[in-house]
């Protein structure tokens, strides 16, 4: 965990980097606006909610009143502190799966909760991400089209084609990986590799047995709707904190600008996006214009995108790392766990 403090203050090198270059003082970002600020720190945490909302929806409904629905909610708003903290924006699945394990529910499960919610995120991104896609090769911005919808298309297929495929057949450590591991470690290497197998088995066996089921679909359905209110709201945070610049840009552009940063960020290059998702969300509104090709400051206000970036990445840390450390990774008394 120590080395994700240290990571956060190399995610500021890109906001540093471009606030030289474009001239951006620190009275231009205080110029936005303490409302605009808090809006979009509220509108953030909304979608954070929601998340932890599904979580707790998805979890209560496979497992019944195991665990206090306010404290799911915490528990998967503070995991995305992983996500933060981690390229690609992975990680946060490993955190639920843990804690509702120390609150003894078998692997398997746990792993089937962390799932269902996973993938109703990840494809309502991808959906959302390839719509902005699309717009943006519409408005004949095609370089930021084609990698906006490259990486959607690639990571929601990926996400996608496991899931199912895990419902058609049992996945196992590749017998590459199975032999290295065993040669490396021996006994401890065979049992690290037995249990994954065991782990992975009893996944997809639940997997199949809940997929087709009407409950499933009913479940997915909801949680689908969830998360499209939670990537709804990040989108409008963006558009809140633009208020306070004097850029004006509508919900819906505001959405797909986000949906399409957020696309970029996706790939694996740095910390929590840092630095791809600035110059996502820039790169999607300036080619808008097919005919625009510089940067200006009348088009699009950097100010707005740093003080965005500020109230939905660094302020939701510090309230993620908060909850994470007091609900998630806190010691859960045996008779709370059994």
């Amino acid at each position: 965990m120590n080395w994700r403090i240290i990571a956060i203050p190399i995610t500021l090198i890109p906001i540093f980097i471009i606030a030289i270059q474009f001239d951006i003082q620190i009275e231009d970002i205080l110029a936005i606006g303490l409302l605009p600020f808090i809006g979009a720190i509220v509108a953030m945490m909304i979608k954070l909610g929601f998340q932890g909302i599904k979580f707790a929806y998805i979890s209560r409904k496979y497992l019944g009143n195991f665990d206090s629905f306010s404290k799911l909610v915490g528990v998967r708003i503070g995991s995305e502190f992983i996500k933060f903290t981690t390229p690609m924006f992975i990680g946060a699945e490993f955190i639920v799966i843990y804690y509702l394990k120390k609150k003894g529910i078998e692997l398997s499960k746990a792993t089937w909760i962390a799932l269902v919610d996973i993938v109703t995120e990840v494809l309502t991104a991808g959906l959302l991400s390839m719509l902005a896609g699309i717009i943006a090769l519409l408005n004949g911005a095609y370089m930021v089209g084609i990698v906006i919808l490259a990486t959607s298309i690639s990571i929601t297929s990926l996400w996608m084609v496991m899931f199912f495929l895990s419902s058609k057949r049992t996945f196992q450590v590749p017998n590459i990986l199975q032999t290295l591991i065993k040669k490396l470690g021996k006994e401890k290497g065979t049992k690290i590799i037995n249990q994954t197998n065991s782990w992975m088995e009893e996944t997809c066996t639940m997997i199949r047995e809940n997929i087709q089921t009407p409950e499933y679909k009913k479940i997915f359905t909801i949680s689908f709707f969830f998360s499209l209110a939670s990537w709804a709201f990040y989108g409008i945070s963006f558009m809140i904190i633009a208020m306070g610049t004097g850029f004006v840009i509508n919900a819906f552009d505001s959405i797909m600008a986000v949906m399409g940063a957020n696309a970029i960020g996706n790939l694996p290059i740095t910390i929590g996006g840092s630095g791809l998702a600035e110059f996502g969300i820039i790169a999607y509104i300036n080619n808008l214009d097919p005919f625009a090709f510089e940067i200006s400051e009348e088009v699009v206000a950097w100010d707005a995108v740093i003080g965005w970036r500020i109230a939905t990445y660094y302020v939701p840390i510090a309230i993620t790392w908060l909850l994470l450390v007091k609900l998630a990774l806190s010691k859960i008394p045996k008779s709370q766990s059994s």
